[in-house]
């Protein structure tokens, strides 16, 4: 499956990011919709993924959205069990789901080690993969929907999504999602997307806050491998789009093609 190159945009600040990403995700959904009815968007976690929801839920445009036809995907999650307030579902539900108009059916949250595989993060893994290939089309050729926009975060590290360095995960071929144990950064176990999944996307959209995150924003757009660098892995079919505020943009290797905005 072909790529499209990764343009970078950045932004003054973590809150004017945030903004401009809520913006630009309602642009992105009504154009979806508007030419076959229907969305498909995955959502993260992180304190950017959940502020981009919180400007999302506050936007005077929001509603321009059809909310009813959105099926509302995550990328990863802590195998925590429900209403956990560590779980990225919890914290997506407090910020944005529970204020619009969702149909509950079109939102799929990852199990929580509580649901039906009990504690098993490998069979709530394979259920979400069902679950996931229910909903293709004859279109789709990767064992989910091709979604319209893949939300990502980073770490510090260079992680996305829970595909963190050097862990097994990172060389998965097949499945679409798998779980991890022994997660570098706490709870020790997750589920997450893989990168066959990732790939399918047909717009990727990496948004990073912080100068932190800058020496791996930086090893990302260079020559650095996904499994060193997990996140330089993550390529849409029709866009990949870096998503920076100035602090996470301050270490971009030079002669980067870029975007500034206010």
């Amino acid at each position: 499956m072909s790529t499209a190159p990764s343009s970078v945009v950045v932004h003054s600040t973590a809150e004017v990011l945030a903004e401009a990403v809520a913006a630009r995700l309602v642009t992105r959904l009504v154009d979806a919709q508007s030419a076959r009815g229907w969305a498909h968007l995955v959502l993260t976690g992180g304190s950017i993924g959940i502020a981009v929801l919180r400007a999302l839920r506050d936007s005077p445009a929001r509603d321009a959205v059809d909310w009813a036809h959105l099926d509302v995907w995550w990328g990863d999650e802590r195998f925590l069990a429900s209403g956990d307030p560590e779980r990225n579902e919890t914290q997506a539900r407090e910020a944005l789901i529970d204020h619009v108009r969702l149909d509950p059916g079109r939102v799929h949250p990852m199990p929580p080690s509580d649901g039906t595989d009990g504690d098993d993060p490998e069979a709530a893994a394979e259920r979400y993969a069902d679950l996931l290939a229910e909903h293709t089309t004859p279109a789709d050729h990767a064992g989910v929907p091709a979604f319209d926009v893949l939300l990502l975060g980073m770490g510090p590290d260079g992680h996305t999504a829970s595909l963190f360095p050097e862990q097994p995960a990172l060389h998965e071929a097949e499945r679409t999602v798998v779980a991890v144990r022994g997660a570098p950064k706490p709870p020790p176990r997750r589920l997450t997307l893989t990168f066959p999944a990732i790939a399918a996307a047909q717009e990727i959209w990496i948004v990073v806050a912080g100068r932190d995150k800058a020496p791996a924003v930086r090893m990302a757009l260079s020559d650095a491998g996904p499994v060193q660098v997990p996140a330089a892995g993550a390529r849409g079919v029709r866009a990949t789009r870096w998503l920076l505020d100035r602090a996470a943009a301050s270490q971009l290797p030079p002669g980067l093609d870029r975007v500034a905005s206010p």
